[in-house]
């Protein structure tokens, strides 16, 4: 375990989102002792607890600092749809970006998929694609940035208004 991480750190948990590390607790689960990370995610108020021998495995990582994030929103607004992969093939690549746990993949996921819904519309699985990657997305950059869940959406809605 060559990374780790205390108690108020900001990181990140791929296929989950952002959150801070509340505590670091040894627990005792199906017989085995183990310490955990004990995570608040901001959005959904949620608790998660990623075991410390599992968190390279995971790739938790710390969540980016406001430049990256300018770099991030930069690379939003240049993007194009050219997506040309079928239905299947799209989705699996796009899963395999949110599952990176990259800030510019999952950024990706969403400006593809918000630029495609426009165009032609999502189906269902890749609706909740596009909502699961959007709530990652906002999650880290509330708390990358100075700014709450609201204005978070409406920085990235934005970015799409302006592109029609």
């Amino acid at each position: 375990m060559d990374r780790l991480f205390n108690v108020g750190d900001k990181v990140v948990y791929p296929m989950h989102g952002a959150g801070v590390i509340e505590s670091i607790e040894e627990k005792e689960i199906l017989g085995e002792r183990q310490k955990y990370y004990v995570m608040r995610m901001p959005i959904g108020n949620m608790k998660v607890m990623v075991p410390l021998n599992n968190v390279d495995i995971i790739g938790l990582r710390e969540v980016v600092d406001e430049m990256t994030v300018d770099k991030v929103l930069k690379q939003m607004k240049e993007k194009d749809n050219h997506d040309t992969l079928n239905w299947n093939r799209r989705y699996r690549a796009n899963m395999d970006k949110i599952k990176s746990g990259d800030i510019y993949e999952v950024a990706e996921v969403v400006c593809s998929l918000m630029l495609r819904d426009e165009e032609k519309g999502l189906s269902t699985g890749e609706r909740k694609m596009l909502d699961n990657a959007r709530q990652i997305l906002v999650s880290e950059l509330v708390l990358a940035s100075d700014m709450n869940e609201e204005e978070a959406l409406e920085l990235i809605e934005g970015i799409f208004l302006k592109k029609n």
